[in-house]
């Protein structure tokens, strides 16, 4: 999180200072979004309005001043990298030290940037890839407070270019670990050990950041009777280290130590393995996450309340996490910008007559579906049934329940690749809804 700074008072090219700030600025007024209301954000952030903003892979989030007496929540969304996208990315970077360097520095090289756009990386954002919301009532795209944001980050990127990095789904952490690896591998030098003093640690980011992917449990105690090893494949196996009951006045029990230990430790398994999401969870992920690994009532009431978000809100959040994961969450938590070749494939398969035998149905118009689209969403109305383009390119099922005013869209099956198939399970939901 960085502090609130404001920006330049005069010209829309004073907002950065630096050619990759300037050119997040230039993405954004050469963008899709509404260029009267681009305006007024520059208003807004020349004043000052604009909070601290937090950047996670995929989100620029700052609460911003406006007419009301409390801030607006805004955000601005990017579309991250894909795994085979950020290793054509990262080889690129690796290829001349000077650039590991550079980055180091604060410094953005231009030729990196040219040399990701000849590959087909967009490390810089695209005219039609910044996607903004806020909670303010105003429908517009964006709106002032989410251009402000928009514009206040070009600030934040000329201190650290990093940013950009983390924006399309990597923190500077991962993307240095993974340099790293890659000049050992090039030089063929011994991983960096280092010595660390008996009895002090380190940085757990780079003891994460120097593993070598080798872990080799401790012996079990000899003394008294031993305890069986824990089999890595069940988490279950774990043996609890806690013995002592908290005192009565806690407002935990031991049940519940126990649960965050096993969930510490399946974590860290996740992160040797080289998943690193979790990393840049924010508490709304975490409390999802835990929601959905299947806490008693109590933990999840408990959640509810921490995040002051509506029970049904929450529970919705909860239901797209076991769905679909993270990217469930991102799906369900706000409209997202999709890929346009993407949506057309979609709307094309939905489309061919050739499908009508994929539907389970007898209707003879199964493989023409009327949708309506917008964003990433593709919705039969009268059907009552959605799919969602989430950002990792799968399909999750979304069904219409409620009534009247308490109408709401729920996660309703697994995301899957194939539009068709997403379709379907949102039908078969909807039958036994």
């Amino acid at each position: 999180m960085t502090p609130a700074r404001k920006a330049p008072r005069t010209g829309s090219r004073a907002f950065a200072t630096t050619w990759w700030g300037q050119a997040w600025v230039d993405a954004l007024e050469a963008s899709t979004l509404d260029s009267g209301r681009l305006s007024r954000g520059r208003t807004y952030a020349r004043k000052g309005m604009v909070g601290p903003v937090t950047v996670t892979p995929g989100v620029l989030r700052a609460e911003v001043e406006g007419s009301a007496p409390w801030p607006y929540d805004a955000a601005v969304h990017l579309r991250v990298l894909t795994d085979a996208q950020w290793d054509t990315l990262l080889d690129a970077i690796a290829a001349q030290a000077g650039r590991t360097a550079a980055l180091l520095d604060g410094e953005m090289p231009a030729d990196l940037v040219d040399d990701a756009r000849t590959a087909g990386i967009p490390l810089l954002p695209e005219a039609s890839e910044l996607d903004p919301e806020c909670s303010c009532p105003d429908w517009g795209y964006p709106c002032k407070h989410a251009a402000a944001l928009c514009y206040a980050t070009a600030a934040h990127l000329d201190d650290d270019p990093f940013w950009l990095f983390t924006l399309r789904g990597r923190t500077k952490d991962t993307v240095l670990a993974a340099l790293r690896t890659r000049r050992q591998a090039r030089t063929g030098a011994a991983p960096e050990t280092g010595g660390t003093p008996r009895g002090r640690g380190v940085p757990a980011r780079d003891a994460f950041a120097s593993f070598d992917g080798v872990f080799t449990p401790p012996a079990p105690q000899t003394e008294g009777t031993e305890s069986p090893p824990a089999d890595p494949a069940d988490p279950g196996s774990v043996p609890s280290p806690l013995t002592t009951t908290p005192p009565p006045d806690a407002p935990f029990t031991l049940d519940d130590l126990e649960a965050l230990t096993r969930d510490t430790a399946q974590r860290a398994r996740a992160l040797a393995a080289g998943h690193t999401a979790s990393l840049t969870c924010t508490p709304l992920d975490d409390a999802v996450r835990l929601a959905a690994s299947g806490v008693g009532e109590h933990w999840f009431h408990q959640l509810v309340r921490s995040t002051g978000l509506p029970p049904f809100d929450f529970a919705r959040l909860v239901r797209a996490q076991r769905h679909g994961g993270p990217a469930g969450v991102a799906v369900a938590r706000a409209p997202l910008t999709p890929d346009p070749a993407a949506m057309a494939a979609a709307r094309a398969a939905l489309s061919d007559p050739d499908n009508a035998d994929n539907t389970e149905t007898e209707d003879d118009t199964a493989g023409t579906v009327r949708v309506r689209v917008w964003r990433n969403r593709l919705t039969a109305d009268d059907e009552g049934v959605q799919i969602r383009l989430g950002p990792d390119n799968r399909w999750h099922p979304y069904i219409r329940e409620g009534r009247s005013s308490t109408t709401r869209w729920w996660p309703c099956a697994p995301a899957t690749a194939d539009p068709v198939a997403a379709l379907v399970a949102a039908r078969t939901a909807a039958t036994r809804n």
